[in-house]
């Protein structure tokens, strides 16, 4: 029999304190204007996991892994194409194993004046990791970024926005800029640490705002998302005009094999158009954005 007092509703205070207390969100980095005056920020997205979301499972799918190298062949060079139509700039979260697959792609990224952020080494889920292996492939991965591109990364995005008790300790050690992966707000926060702040800037994710939960689907655990590409599209629009009244932060997270099809491109195209088109936003990679809240509010 379970021990009772192991569950959750017989802790004592201190315990549940201690749990919530881990990582939490600290004063607001919203400022009162972004960059050059304009009303209202803009941070895409692209996690490009390819081939790593059926390797970190163990798998050996032939199929799921086309599907990933379809980012690759397909994805990304679409996605690239359209930033590049309405000169917007971008940030990649790349896991490692990604990386050392496509050293090209990569590499053309940050030619074309766009960000790459670590996303793990293999998309591992964090939470399932001893500190001194999550530690240890956080900084392999930087590292083999940094080889790949030239440019040593200053942000992470944890795989699956997975983020455990010891994620923003490594992230302190590695003396990161930011994080996101996280949800506490629409807009960029400090993380705090047990209570202490620690210079980390979180630009806040959320699901609502990610492409995959939309568009997903794996035949053998039986998801079938159905959400047709204009309803999305909605979604993402009146999350953006909302960021836009109120002077905050839009950030959306998409993928190269969820989006870069040719019934979703469009998206992303329609999405950059009605952006682009005002002159009081500024579009800019998560770095960019980081390092302007963090001067105006640190």
């Amino acid at each position: 029999m379970d021990d009772m007092s192991s569950q959750p509703w017989a802790w004592d205070e201190q315990t549940w304190r201690n749990k919530v207390d881990y990582v939490r969100a600290g004063r607001s980095l919203k400022p009162t204007r972004w960059k050059n005056g304009a009303r209202c920020a803009v941070a895409l997205s692209f996690d490009s996991d390819h081939e790593t979301n059926e390797l970190r499972d163990g798998g050996k799918s032939i199929g799921r892994m086309s599907q990933g190298q379809y980012g690759n062949r397909q994805g990304v060079p679409r996605i690239l194409s359209a930033l590049a139509k309405y000169d917007a700039k971008a940030t990649f979260f790349v896991p490692a194993v990604a990386a050392l697959l496509y050293e090209d792609e990569q590499r053309r990224v940050v030619a074309e004046g766009h960000e790459i952020g670590i996303h793990g080494w293999i998309h591992e889920l964090n939470s399932q990791l001893p500190y001194e292996i999550e530690r240890d492939l956080m900084f392999r991965a930087t590292d083999t970024l940094e080889r790949i591109t030239g440019v040593r990364p200053v942000g992470l995005r944890t795989p699956s926005w997975d983020f455990s008790p010891s994620t923003l300790r490594i992230e302190r050690e590695l003396g990161l800029l930011y994080d996101s992966s996280l949800m506490a707000d629409d807009d960029p926060y400090e993380l705090l640490e047990r209570g202490e702040p620690t210079g980390i800037v979180e630009l806040p994710v959320e699901w609502i705002r990610d492409d995959a939960v939309y568009f997903n689907m794996h035949r053998f655990n039986g998801l079938r998302p159905h959400t047709p590409p204009t309803a999305v599209y909605d979604i993402f629009f009146r999350e953006f005009e909302r960021a836009y009244e109120e002077g905050g932060l839009f950030l959306l997270t998409m993928h190269p094999h969820v989006t870069g099809y040719r019934s979703r491109i469009w998206i992303l195209e329609k999405l950059l158009e009605e952006v682009t088109r005002r002159s009081d936003v500024w579009v800019a990679t998560h770095a960019e954005i980081a390092a302007f809240v963090k001067e105006q509010g640190l």
